[in-house]
């Protein structure tokens, strides 16, 4: 059959064989991280809430641009504010060796970025006003990338996103929808720092987001 096909397309179009790549996935691939780029050129500048005049650094976000799993924290802290990068600090180191247990990474199917793309001074909790700001950045990225899973690290990211108020218990185990994509929450790597005895419950939620993520 193959053979036919290629017959058939010589004596129509000649020696020359014409592919069309644009529903590749490299041509996805290649759109996905350029619209990312231009995305983050156009809103790096933003000064819609108070923390763009308090902030070091604009947190857009970072990993791989194809990525399959977002992990989407509530804001930048310290360190990120300081980097411009997302979960760098002792929290961010212990996220890596967490993603590379399921055989990932920052550059391995993985996006990290967070709701706020500020830091809050003193690392409170995001205002309603600023998440109303920023959430629609997040949202966009999403629309660019379309990962297979959502991964809010810690209450806070839980409950912003989800609009609910709730303690994380009471949200962890759950296949929860956050505009049609598929969310998950689970503890956030510095309350792992602060208490070890939640690192078991945060190792069998990762065993199951990298059974989603391999179905």
């Amino acid at each position: 059959m193959l053979a036919s096909y290629l017959k058939q397309t010589q004596e129509l179009f000649g020696d020359e064989l014409y592919l069309n790549k644009s529903n590749s996935s490299q041509e996805k691939n290649k759109n996905a991280k350029s619209d990312l780029d231009i995305f983050c050129e156009e809103i790096c500048e933003c000064q819609k809430c108070a923390l763009g005049a308090t902030r070091n650094k604009f947190v857009f976000g970072g990993g791989d641009p194809q990525a399959n799993l977002m992990l989407v924290g509530e804001a930048p802290g310290a360190e990120e504010d300081r980097l411009g990068e997302p979960f760098v600090g002792r929290a961010g180191k212990l996220l890596d060796k967490i993603l590379t247990a399921i055989n990932r990474g920052r550059a391995k199917d993985v996006y990290i970025c967070n709701v706020l793309k500020c830091r809050p001074p003193n690392n409170r909790d995001p205002l309603a006003s600023e998440v109303e700001q920023c959430e629609p950045y997040l949202l966009k990225q999403i629309e660019i990338m379309r990962p297979k899973l959502i991964v809010a690290l810690g209450r806070v990211a839980g409950t912003t996103l989800l609009k609910v108020d709730q303690p994380l218990k009471g949200m962890r185990g759950k296949l929860h929808d956050y505009f049609g994509t598929p969310l998950i929450v689970t503890y956030h790597p510095a309350a792992l720092l602060r208490n070890s005895n939640f690192k078991a419950a945060t190792w069998e939620d990762f065993k199951w987001i990298r059974s989603i993520l391999d179905s």
